[in-house]
Parts: C-alpha cells; structure tokens; sequence
C-alpha cells in the first residue's frame, strides 16, 4: 500500500490521474447524453467521415493514415475523440510559429563551402547527390578536416567523455533524451559542477517525457543552483494533446564548439551495463567529432537552446584548426517534425539504394512501412547482402512483438535478419560497401521517423568506417540468425496479434 501510494503522488501518478480523469469525463458525457443517442450518432458518423476525409489529404505516410482511419470508423467515439487528442503527427502550428527561430538559425549560420562539395561530387557523384540533398533540404554543410572515432558501446563512449569534459575550457553543452540519477550521471554531473565554478558555460537540455521517471520536477532549478543552465523540452502536464507526440530524442554532448558526440548512448547507468541488467547485455553505439563538422552539431543544439531558453545565439563559429589525418568526407544533420521531410528515412533509404556490395544495418526497433521494406527487399534481389541487427532481449515485449512481425515479408525478400543473443541493441547504424555509414539516434520506426526530433552523422570514407565494419564483424558471430522457418512458424494466435500490432504500428 505504502508503495501504491508512493507512485500515486509521484509525478508520473498524477500525470496519469490527469489524463486519465480526463478521459472518464469525455466518456461519461457520451453516457449523460444517452437519451439523444440517435441524433449523437449520426453527428458523430458524419465527423467521422470527415475526419477521415482530413486524414487523406494529409501529406503523411499511408500506413499512417491507415492506422488512424480504422478506430475512426471502427470505434467511432474513442477513436475520433484520441485522433483529435493525439492525432497530429506534425507540431501545431502555434508551436511552429514558435519554434519559427530554429529554422532561421539554421538558414542564417550554417552554409555549405561549395569546395568542399565540389571535392565530394569528383570523388563519388552519387556521394555528392545525397549529400547535396542534405545541404539543400535542412541546410546541413558536408564538411572535411574532421577526424572520426566509433564507439562501440556505451562503456568505451563513457570513457572517453569523461576524459574529455575534463579538458573542457570554455563550453559545454548537453542534449539528451534520457538523464538518469545514478553511477554515470553523478560523476558526469561532478565534473559539469567544477567546469561550471570555474567559468565554463555549462547548459543541459533533457527531454521532459524522456525523464519523466528519472529526474524530480525541479531538476532545472537543482542545475541553475549549482551554476548549470538547465531546460526541459516540452515539459509534460496532465493534458490531452498532440505535443505529447513530439519528443527531443537528439544526443549532443560538446565541448569547447571543438569536439562533439552524438549517437543511441543516453546518459543513464543502463547504457555502460551498470546497474540489474535486465536486458541482457546492453548494446550502444556513438561518435565523436573533432574538427570543421562540429560547428553544425554546435548550432544544431543552439537552436533548440534559443527556443527552450527563449534566447538569441549569440556564439560564432571558431576557425577550426586543421585536423592532422582526418580524412572523407562527415555530415551532421537533423530531422525534425517542423517541416514535411522524413529526413532520416530518406538518408537511410539512399544508402541502401547506393549500396554495390552490401548494406548492413543495427537498429533496436524494425518498425517500417512498405515502402522501406520494399527498398530493403529490393536490394537483397539485386544480389545486395542486406542484413540487420535487431535485439535478442527485449526493452518493450509490444515493441519486440512488432519486429518480428516484420521479419517474414524481409526474409522473404532476400534479406537476412539477426537477433542479438547477449542482449538488447540499442545502436542506430547503417553501413555500406567500406565506404558510406550512417550513425545517430534514429530508429527504424515511425516515431523516431516521422515524430521525434533527432540527429545522425552522414559518412563518407571517413576514419572511422574501418571501426564500424568491425564492429559488425565481431557482432554476427554473438548473434542468432533468423531462418524463414523461424518466422513462418507462428502461432495463429500470436500471428492475429502481430498483425493488429503492424496495422497499429504507426501510432505507436
């Protein structure tokens, strides 16, 4: 009882008390009006119909216009009254008159040396093309000068950033998804409060849904008392709404605008296998940055930073100093529901379809429409070795459900699909033929893209691909191919429900 009451009162308990009276109210008006009940329902079967003709004219993904058209019609009041609650897969265009600055920010301070793309188009000119879309759509440069490190777990990435918050001298600045109290986070948090008494501009974003059980309401004021500017994006309140749909799933960590790291490593003890290991072992990936290509992950996150602070940027890029060695060509970009580009899944699907020898994918999540599937099958039926890496333990049984529910129409296709038997992958890492590689914090599912806001590093024959093919060779052996038997051999039960888990996917 002492523990029911304790999660009660907590921030999440009230939370879900709030949303969940809400609901109770807008069922038992329905209940009230009773009595009119014809009149209701032909009112709400002609909203409906509406509704859904909104819904098809909407520039979004068919599969996700599906999935929001069959409770409509189905279940008419629930499902009309949650899609005018939750349906919105875009910000409201309030919020995007409001975040109206980060789009500027990045028209107006980051541009892309023609030189440079020059370069790139006479070395590779399908290189060039995806990185010319890059540069045109979401005015993110290709950069050279910049050396590249992969990091293969969340132990060796924790490693190094403890080194280099340590060198830090004039800024840090943080963005991450989860922040968690505990082993990491403390020593992390104790190097930030020195670097802070010290005269170094220490700022945190955390995303206020990604920390809504791990850190207490008035964690912003907590950091500001000890010298560190703290916001949290969007902060969640009790309230029935689209914005719950839009989450800051980024990972920056930057230094001295000089050095920067991003990747699926959140700041949580779970992410260096620290703590009960629940999901086996723990599976990461990360980069780190020096050189030219920095200076776009630095306005990336000054960007969301003039929003959530309500700001100006007011930091100019640095002339970077030439980095001994570095060579290819690195791309940061972003993706964001401001705009109608899924950003990530474009970058994931060029590089399968550039791909000459083989495609090899990491993901934690395989949660796709038909048309990935239908890029990634026709690859493999082109003689292209297209393979993936999904978890062997599961975070989210629902979830784990939904890909595998994927595995059969891919496997059939030609693609091969491996599951990780000491744990659970949370990398997010496309590589291609020894020479392209994609790394970041976009899943391979609808809401990391087409929802969330996230980041990822292009790659082009950089220093660091070399790091990531092995990684993918020391991973295939510690895994467990899934045959065409495996997944034809299901259930009727278990197939019905991942069928209805497909078909709902996108809302998930």
């Amino acid at each position: 009882m002492k523990g029911f009451l304790k999660l009660l009162l907590s921030r999440v308990g009230m939370v879900s008390v709030g949303i969940l009276i809400q609901i109770l109210v807008i069922c038992g008006s329905v209940f009230w009006f009773r009595d009119y009940a014809p009149v209701i329902k032909t009112v709400i079967t002609v909203l409906s119909w509406l509704v859904v003709l909104y819904v098809l004219s909407l520039p979004e993904n068919p599969a996700y216009k599906i999935a929001w058209i069959i409770p409509i019609l189905g279940l008419p009041v629930f499902g009309l009254t949650i899609y005018l609650l939750f349906g919105g897969s875009r910000l409201s265009k309030r919020l995007r008159r409001k975040m109206g600055d980060i789009d500027k920010t990045l028209d107006d301070t980051m541009n892309q040396n023609e030189t440079v793309m020059e370069v790139l188009r006479r070395d590779d000119p399908g290189a060039a093309v995806q990185a010319r879309y890059l540069s045109n759509t979401v005015r993110c440069p290709v950069y050279q000068n910049t050396l590249t490190d992969y990091f293969d777990s969340g132990e060796a990435f924790f490693a190094q950033v403890f080194e280099s918050l340590e060198r830090a001298e004039k800024t840090i600045y943080l963005e991450y998804f989860i922040v968690e109290e505990g082993e990491i986070w403390n020593r992390i948090l104790e190097i930030l409060t020195r670097k802070a008494a010290a005269g170094v501009d220490v700022r945190l974003i955390y995303d206020d849904f990604g920390c809504i059980q791990r850190l207490p309401k008035d964690y912003e004021r907590r950091m500001e008392q000890i010298g560190i500017r703290a916001r949290a994006f969007n902060r969640f309140i009790p309230i029935l709404n689209s914005r719950l749909n839009n989450r800051d799933h980024r990972k920056f960590l930057l230094i001295d605008g000089e050095e920067g790291f991003t990747g699926g490593v959140n700041l949580a003890d779970e992410y260096a296998n620290l703590g009960d290991h629940r999901f086996g072992r723990w599976k990461d990936a990360a980069l780190r940055l020096r050189g030219d290509a920095v200076w776009s992950m630095t306005v990336m996150f000054l960007s969301m930073w003039s929003y959530v602070a309500k700001t100006q940027i007011e930091e100019r890029k640095p002339d970077f100093a030439l980095q001994p060695g570095a060579v290819g060509f690195v791309q940061p970009y972003l993706d964001t529901p401001l705009d109608d580009e899924a950003v990530g899944r474009i970058v994931f699907s060029n590089v399968i379809t550039g791909a000459r020898d083989y495609v090899w994918i990491m993901t934690p999540y395989l949660i796709i429409d038909e048309g990935m599937a239908e890029t990634l099958t026709n690859a493999a039926k082109a003689g292209i070795d297209v393979r993936i890496i999904t978890p062997g333990i599961p975070d989210k049984p629902y979830v784990y459900e939904m890909t595998r529910a994927n595995y059969l129409p891919l496997l059939q296709g030609g693609v091969r699909i491996y599951e990780y038997s000491p744990g659970f992958v949370h990398s997010k890492v496309f590589l291609s033929d020894d020479k392209t590689a994609a790394v970041g914090t976009v899943n391979l599912d609808f809401r990391s893209l087409y929802l969330h806001f996230e980041d990822g590093v292009w790659l082009y024959r950089a220093d660091c691909i070399s790091s990531i093919r092995r990684d993918f060779d020391l991973s295939f052996p510690q895994c467990r191919e899934i045959t065409l038997e495996d997944a034809s051999n299901v259930g009727v039960f278990r197939q019905l429900y991942r069928s209805v888990l497909r078909l709902l996917s996108p809302l998930m």
